[in-house]
């Protein structure tokens, strides 16, 4: 049962000032930075995907861009691998699973964003691959949509999607429920 960290699109753009503000990025973030010097402290693997948009139209995480870069509360450091992606799954074209498999990981601790796009097809995926998966819900961060002429506030997309994941595709829990359990792995 050897775990990695699965640090999902924490990009600029995301944050305050970006071309795609989400609800509460920095709550997320420094979730997110509690999780990955937790597992820098254990020297677990630690695997970060940025996305970047190539498609026409696109509008954020623009390449060569400040927006598309990863976020400075989760900056990656020499060994750890970093993944870029263009596409919601983030092993969808990508090197992702082979790095993953060659480091022997075989429980993946997911966060990042956005909850209802990039986190809930990388943890499908990731399950549908056969790796346990627990996604740590207060790290992940997603933003208001519109449905049907109304406006679905942040919290309720992200905990539809939470409660979706946590029926059949992962183990959903908090950054304080993770780390609790995590502090007596070796």
């Amino acid at each position: 049962m050897a775990k990695g960290l699965l640090l999902v699109d924490i990009q600029n753009d995301y944050f305050p000032g970006g071309r795609m503000a989400l609800a509460q990025p920095e709550q997320a973030a420094r979730n997110a930075a509690m999780l990955l010097n937790a597992f820098r402290e254990k020297g677990h693997p630690i695997f970060h995907v940025r996305h970047l948009s190539v498609g026409a139209g696109a509008t954020f995480f623009l390449p060569d861009t400040d927006g598309a870069k990863i976020h400075a509360s989760v900056q990656p450091i020499s060994g750890e691998k970093e993944i870029e992606k263009n596409f919601p799954n983030s092993f969808r074209e990508t090197v992702l699973e082979g790095i993953i498999r060659q480091a022997a990981v075989t429980d993946l601790v997911i966060c990042g964003a956005m909850s209802h796009m990039c986190i809930d097809a990388t943890t499908q995926a990731a399950a549908d691959l056969g790796f346990t998966c627990t996604v740590v819900q207060d790290a992940c961060a997603t933003k208001d949509l519109e449905f049907a002429g109304r406006t679905i506030a942040a919290a309720h997309v992200h905990g539809a999607f939470m409660a979706a994941l946590g029926a059949a595709y992962a183990r959903v829990v908090s950054t304080d429920e993770y780390l609790a359990g995590f502090e007596q792995i070796d």
